[in-house]
């Protein structure tokens, strides 16, 4: 039994031996996919030159008129005009319950109320240690759904566009809060 042991534990020590050799060819002596970019990839620089694209650059810009997954169109142009259209006939497309409102909520403190403040009177954080003056109070502007998603969008005066920091219900969400926010401002 001992006897046993030891021959298997000798050749053990020899396979592992002769498969740690540097005698090893370095290149494969078959291949079953002959010269296919399975075994010899082409590679290419990220913005270096691409034979197989139109402009020879790897780095493709999308097709004109594709939306990312997940976005919808807006079709209000960045202007007055478009501002004025949306004001005039965009609505949500969404139902306000608490669970719209709370979001909303939340999504204001977060994006909003630091320059608007917590009540929409125009008294955020900024405001008051005097970073940003003339923020608007709710309660003096001629507002709906519309203008106030158009200027989520795009951004009005000093204020920029949020659009990318927001997704489509999120900004609807602000909305409904923003409306709230003002009709407490009205009483």
């Amino acid at each position: 039994m001992k006897n046993i042991f030891n021959i298997a534990f000798t050749g053990l020590m020899m396979v592992l031996l002769v498969s740690c050799s540097d005698g090893r060819p370095t290149e494969r002596s078959v291949q079953y996919m002959g010269d296919t970019d399975m075994y010899v990839p082409v590679s290419y620089e990220t913005y270096g030159e691409n034979p197989f694209f139109e402009n020879k650059i790897n780095a493709q810009l999308p097709v004109e008129g594709s939306i990312a997954r997940g976005a919808t169109v807006y079709d209000y142009p960045d202007s007055e005009a478009g501002y004025q259209m949306a004001k005039d006939s965009l609505t949500s497309p969404f139902k306000v319950d608490e669970s719209v409102l709370e979001k909303g909520k939340v999504t204001y403190q977060i994006y909003c109320s630091s320059c608007h403040g917590d009540k929409g009177d125009g008294m955020g954080t900024l405001v008051k240690n005097e970073k940003f003056l003339g923020v608007p109070n709710y309660k003096d502007r001629d507002i709906t759904q519309g203008s106030i998603y158009h200027v989520i969008m795009h951004g009005r005066n000093l204020m920029g566009s949020h659009a990318s920091q927001l997704t489509e219900e999120e900004r609807w969400n602000v909305v409904h809060y923003v409306e709230l926010l003002r009709a407490d401002l009205l009483k």
